[in-house]
């Protein structure tokens, strides 16, 4: 065989990729699946011995909340003495909003060790309950696709807050036909880390949900009221003396920090410096609130407005790590849907598969390759879902 006609072959194979049927495919998330066990027993040894996690900032928080006025867990000096029992000789700051820490009250009363368990296992749990609804009728590969998506092993590893968020996002999404005051509801709690939402209340007067606009106001200042309320005002006044931990991380020297992030932003500040950062980030912000909101036009559904939406999120906002980047399931789960529907396009199916792999596989390449590849595959989504649309016939 000539190497033109191989490499034919090849091209062909990878166009279609039709050997992946739903039979591999069980058996590959399977088998990705266990693997996550032995590097989750590596991460939590890591944890709980001298190297840490952020884990530490949220049991912290939940210690200094079961012992004492809840102002001071935006104190330094008080936070690290309340992470001290943990043992690990680490200390992670609490930067969180106020509204937050009804999350991680309870926290405090477990040891360090088990509260890390059940936040791990119950976020990803949670998270997989609702990330399922995004694929309902692809039987067990697709909640094998959805349960061992990379991302919610970073999520887990990291004991990070993505399953929240991102079961938040894909609910608020999911539930917009049904209810535009629930959907708006779940974005308001998104005041934890309103980051996430930058791109939502423009996204939703694109599309003309006013309800729903108004859901998301009235939730977001309802939490933010109740934990004036239980938490008092002082903590809110104390919050802010977080912002200059965020500062500090955001104007150090060192590439590895950003190397650890998955934004446009990052990718440039390591390779062309802050200012070029800015204003790329800027531009990128800018076309891909432009792209989910001009979408609505073209949409086929409102899950189809939503999968646009959370594929630009992945772009559009400045801050993000990989263990954010649980909610990227559900635009995957909607094209893997049309598939199922419509048939695959040239090249969908691979294009898929690698950037469900991209979450873990940029995170593991950054440090060695000094490149922050994530962006790619997210603009590569993005793009998938652009140029997905209803039929004419359909728009009638």
């Amino acid at each position: 065989m000539s190497d033109q006609t191989h490499g034919d072959r090849l091209k062909a194979n990878l166009r279609t990729l039709s050997w992946l049927d739903a039979p591999r495919v069980r058996v590959y998330a399977a088998m990705i699946l266990v693997a996550y066990i032995p590097m989750m027993v590596k991460v939590f040894r890591e944890a709980t011995g001298t190297v840490g996690s952020d884990f530490l900032a949220f049991w912290g928080a939940g210690r200094l909340l079961a012992t004492g006025p809840a102002p001071r867990v935006y104190d330094l000096a008080a936070e690290q003495a309340a992470q001290m029992a943990a043992g690990t000789g680490q200390m992670v700051a609490y930067v969180n909003p106020p509204p937050y820490l009804f999350l991680v009250a309870p926290l405090g009363l477990l040891p360090y060790a088990a509260a890390w368990i059940v936040w791990a296992l119950a976020g990803w749990a949670l998270w997989f309950l609702v990330a399922r609804r995004a694929l309902p009728d692809a039987g067990a590969a697709g909640a094998l696709i959805v349960l061992a998506f990379p991302a919610a092993y970073l999520a887990a590893s990291h004991a990070q807050n993505g399953f929240v968020t991102g079961a938040l996002l894909i609910a608020a999404v999911l539930t917009l036909r049904r209810s535009q005051a629930l959907s708006g509801a779940l974005f308001g709690l998104l005041v934890i880390k309103p980051h996430l939402a930058l791109l939502v209340p423009f996204w939703l007067a694109a599309g003309r949900k006013w309800t729903a606009i108004a859901a998301a106001a009235a939730s977001a200042i309802a939490l933010c009221l109740a934990s004036l309320a239980v938490f008092g005002l002082d903590t809110w006044r104390a919050w802010p003396q977080s912002f200059e931990v965020s500062r500090i991380l955001m104007s150090q020297p060192s590439a590895e920090f950003f190397l650890r992030m998955c934004t446009p932003y990052a990718a440039l500040r390591v390779l062309l410096g802050t200012t070029v950062a800015l204003y790329g980030q800027a531009v990128i912000t800018v076309i891909t609130g432009a792209l989910a909101c001009l979408y609505w036009r073209r949409a086929p559904s409102d899950e189809a407005a939503g999968a646009m939406l959370l594929a630009a999120t992945a772009l559009a906002s400045p801050y993000l790590f990989s263990y954010d980047l649980p909610f990227l399931i559900m635009p995957i789960a909607f094209l893997l849907g049309m598939a199922r529907r419509e048939g695959w396009r040239p090249w969908e199916k691979t294009l898929l598969v690698l950037i469900w792999l991209s979450p873990l596989a940029t995170r593991a390449a950054a440090l060695p390759l000094g490149l922050n590849l994530m962006p790619i595959p997210a603009a590569i989504l993005v793009g998938l879902v652009w140029t997905t649309w209803a039929p004419q016939q359909a728009k009638k």
